[in-house]
């Protein structure tokens, strides 16, 4: 695959600083995450700055042990309009490491209610060490189009 990147777009009948507000919960991710890999945030302070972390529990079957936990770092932060993080892990050190690959939700506003929301995932800057390891994307595309429309459920009410 010559492109790096997946994207999804989908419109929401709420205003794009409701919607910003969710995102910015570690504590939403589970119900908006299209895998079902997203467990709980261990970090459960809302994200207000570029570079800050924060860790999530995770679980993929295909994992050697299936529990595990993620370390996020915020990349972008422009409330209302878009909201960003690299995905690493905490190594036994407590060094952090970033595999490359980010998640960013840009909100365009179609209005006083409604809002165009776009998830991209990106892996352009994971580096050859990690590719051969990993397959990229790591889930198929309808991810990203499940999330959006769990995003939608969880602003929306229903």
């Amino acid at each position: 695959m010559d492109q790096e990147n997946v994207s999804a777009t989908l419109t929401v009948a709420v205003p794009a600083a409701r919607v910003f507000a969710v995102l910015a919960d570690p504590t939403t991710h589970s119900a908006i995450d299209g895998t079902g890999w997203v467990r709980e945030a261990v970090d459960q302070a809302p994200l207000t700055e570029v570079g800050q972390i924060f860790r999530m529990h995770m679980y993929h079957a295909n994992r050697p042990i299936g529990d595990y936990q993620v370390a996020n770092k915020v990349q972008v932060l422009d409330p209302p309009r878009a909201i960003g993080w690299l995905t690493g892990q905490e190594k036994a050190d407590g060094h952090l490491e970033f595999g490359g690959w980010i998640w960013r939700y840009e909100l365009a506003p179609l209005g006083p209610s409604e809002t165009e929301v776009t998830l991209t995932y990106d892996w352009s800057a994971v580096p050859q060490s990690i590719r051969e390891n990993i397959r990229f994307p790591p889930f198929g595309p309808e991810h990203l189009t499940n999330s959006l429309h769990h995003l939608a459920e969880l602003v929306s009410g229903r």
